[in-house]
């Protein structure tokens, strides 16, 4: 049997310790509340490994430097909050469309610009998806408590290396800087994806036929890399049929993997009456709002929390929709993922905003409020 190793552990250091735990061996940042905590613990213990830590003198560069080490090689890793993760999005469409693995934290901060830098807020998830140009395809993750933060960034690095393409970690702030318990896994027994190294010597960076592993520099291939459109070889190309071809690439790959990337989990009655959808730290109160009025008091009500935001869990929201008469969609912001889901119920549930924009927590209380209203 492994052994279990509790720890008491900070959201922002799971973060850390999860990224290091799939094998991150370089970061590079610039300090920014919420997030912070994430670069001290990388400074801290990344040397100690063979690891490289470097604060950069903005955000730009920083997203710069993290894409030019993963094309070298490493793990690579980057964090900030709403105004620095404005600064990235340039060098995350870079990424995208060159295919080169990173992730990216966000640990959410109440915006717009400088914002309240210690409130709670969910006001990151469009930006999320839509931050940089181009119809870009991105996967998000947004944890719920630290034990997710810890597990959901080590997928967020296995699926980065896998797809050869950028994962956000969407934090909230609560969840950032809360403590609570993980259990961890004795070293090697993590689900970790390795690196091959049994390369064809036909590898071509962008193969048509499908995945290719990012091979680093200076290991025997050698090849283009470019923002701008690219043949298989990655060679800047300004054909229509390789441009297609090109964008079918980098979207279908994300669909082909949909399975492994949308993480959901659905708690409560069967057929409710009444549904919750949320993610992130929402998903907490929620939870206990389900604990009282389904497991206490038989109510007709479920929640599904959203471990994956983006690719949006069209399926999952489809078919609760086919269930529920009502759908009450919590959120920290005013009113971003309930477009999503009116746009994926298809009319067949009522759906419902609930929202918080004041820097405080959506609490059990009004949930349960707005319940009372449909049942």
């Amino acid at each position: 049997m492994p052994e279990i190793k509790p720890v008491l552990m900070q959201g922002n250091e799971a973060c850390a310790e999860g990224a290091i735990s799939a094998g991150v061996r370089f970061y590079a940042g610039y300090p920014i509340t919420p997030s912070t905590e994430v670069a001290e613990h990388m400074a801290s213990k990344l040397p100690e490994i063979g690891g490289v830590f470097i604060q950069m003198e903005d955000e730009i560069a920083s997203m710069a430097a993290v894409i030019g080490a993963s094309i070298g090689g490493m793990r690579s890793l980057t964090a900030t909050s709403g105004p620095g993760f404005s600064l990235k999005q340039e060098n995350l469409g870079y990424a995208i469309m060159a295919e080169i693995p990173c992730v990216v934290v966000n640990v959410q901060r109440m915006g717009p610009s400088t914002g309240v830098p210690t409130a709670p807020a969910q006001g990151d998830v469009m930006q999320a998806r839509w931050g940089t140009h181009g119809d870009h395809p991105i996967i998000v993750f947004s944890p719920a408590s630290v034990y997710e933060t810890f597990y959901l960034t080590i997928a967020a690095v296995n699926l980065s290396q896998k797809l050869r393409q950028p994962v956000i970690m969407l934090l909230d702030e609560v969840i950032g800087h809360m403590r609570e318990k993980v259990l961890i896994p004795e070293a090697g027994k993590l689900m970790v994806e390795r690196s091959s190294d049994k390369v064809p010597s036909d590898w071509k960076p962008y193969d048509e036929k499908g995945l290719t592993p990012l091979v680093p520099f200076g290991f025997g291939h050698f090849y283009h890399v470019t923002g701008l459109f690219h043949d298989q070889y990655g060679f800047p190309t300004g054909d229509p049929i390789q441009v297609e071809r090109a964008l079918d690439r980098i979207h279908g790959k994300l669909e082909k993997y949909r399975d492994e990337i949308i993480l959901t989990n659905y708690i409560g009655h069967k057929e409710p009456r009444v549904a919750i959808i949320t993610y992130g730290c929402t998903v907490r109160s929620a939870r206990a709002v389900v604990k009282k009025a389904y497991w206490q008091e038989r109510l007709p009500v479920g929640l599904l929390s959203m471990q994956t935001i983006w690719p949006f869990p069209a399926r999952e929201v489809e078919a609760l929709a086919n269930q529920a008469d009502v759908i009450i969609v919590p959120e920290m912001n005013m009113g971003q993922i309930i477009g999503e889901v009116e746009r994926y119920a298809c009319g067949k549930a009522k759906i419902v905003p609930l929202n918080r924009y004041d820097g405080e927590m959506i609490t059990p209380e009004q949930i349960l409020n707005e319940i009372g209203r449909w049942l």
